[in-house]
Formats: structure tokens, C-alpha cells, sequence
């Protein structure tokens, strides 16, 4: 993508910690005097709910999260992307839809703790990689209430710490415009 800007999203600050006592990030121009490293858990690149900054991940997310829950898991190197996807499709949508269709519509949400159940182990092995906070809540809570978020929010971690920032890891096809053509009049005899 050619025209992507530079927007960095604003820092993640839960809610135990005001403003005035988030830690200071010196921007890229300047260089600190002293690094110090911090063996505590570092910050998510993004918040829980900062679907929008990535759209080509939010509309994915949205309409397909079995495929962007299986790209998360193929990363993290749990088998193939098809046998995630599946496994996430087979809980999401075959097992809602039939506890809707037999119960007519009584027992909708229930099956959502099996995906959230299986999809929490996957958060927390994402967590342990790059020693991410539990935040904004647990685990299994997080993808119980807020699952798309959540594999929003996974997959834009994943793309910006394993640096490949500008190119898109979602296979999609470019397609580039044929070069502009101009018609000449032929000139007469």
C-alpha cells in the first residue's frame, strides 16, 4: 500500500493509572541519555478497541475472524493456518448456530466460552512472547465479551512487533492501474 501514513495510535493507559503517571516516551528524534530496561510487563501496541487503526485487519476481523484467528495462531506457530481457522470456525459460528437453531434462539451466546476458552490460550501465549499486561482484563474474559476485538487487537501486535510494518501479511492482491494512454489523431494526406 503506497499511501500508508505514519499514525502511531495513542498509548494504552488502564484505568488504575491516571495520566499524570504514565511514563514518558521520548519520540524518535530524541535519543535518551540512559535506557533503562523494564523487567515488568510492557504495554499492547494498541488498545482493545482500536479496531479502526488497521481497517484491512478490522474488516477481515469482522466478516472472516477465523481467518485472522488462524493467521494469530499460525504465527505463534500452532500448526497450519487451516487447521486454526477451522478449529475456530467449527466453535464460532457451527456451534452458535445450532444450540440458536435447537433452543430456538434461547441458548445464543453460551457456546461463545467454547471459542473463548480455546482463543485465551492463544492471548496468553502471545502475552508470554512479547511480556504483554494482562490487560484490559483476563484472558478468557477479554475474548468472552470483546472476541473480535480481541483477535483485532492480537493480529495488530503480532504485525508490529515482528516488524513487517509495510507489508501486508494477509496475502490480499494489489492491483496496480494500466499507465495512462493518449489517442493522437492521424494527419491527413
Amino acid at each position: 500500500m503506497v499511501g500508508q501514513t505514519s499514525y502511531v495510535p495513542p498509548p494504552y493507559i488502564p484505568l488504575s493509572q491516571s495520566e499524570s503517571e504514565m511514563e514518558i516516551v521520548p519520540s524518535k528524534d530524541e535519543i535518551p541519555a540512559q535506557q533503562h530496561k523494564n523487567d515488568g510487563p510492557v504495554q499492547w501496541s494498541s488498545g482493545i478497541c482500536a479496531c479502526f487503526d488497521d481497517m484491512q485487519s478490522c474488516c477481515i476481523g469482522l466478516v472472516c475472524p477465523c481467518f485472522l484467528f488462524g493467521k494469530n495462531a499460525e504465527f505463534l506457530g500452532s500448526g497450519t493456518l487451516f487447521g486454526s481457522c477451522m478449529t475456530h470456525f467449527i466453535l464460532w459460528a457451527l456451534v452458535n448456530t445450532l444450540c440458536c437453531v435447537l433452543t430456538d434462539g434461547i441458548v445464543w451466546g453460551l457456546p461463545g466460552c467454547f471459542v473463548a476458552c480455546y482463543a485465551c490460550g492463544y492471548r496468553r501465549t502471545l502475552r508470554s512472547k512479547y511480556n504483554l499486561q494482562e490487560a484490559p482484563c483476563g484472558d478468557l474474559f477479554t475474548h468472552f465479551c470483546c472476541h473480535l476485538c480481541a483477535i483485532c487487537q492480537e493480529y495488530r501486535e503480532i504485525h508490529e512487533r515482528s516488524g513487517n510494518l509495510n507489508s501486508s501479511d494477509l496475502n490480499l492482491v494489489e492491483v496496480t492501474p494500466p499507465p495512462i494512454q493518449t489517442m493522437e489523431s492521424a494527419s491527413t494526406y
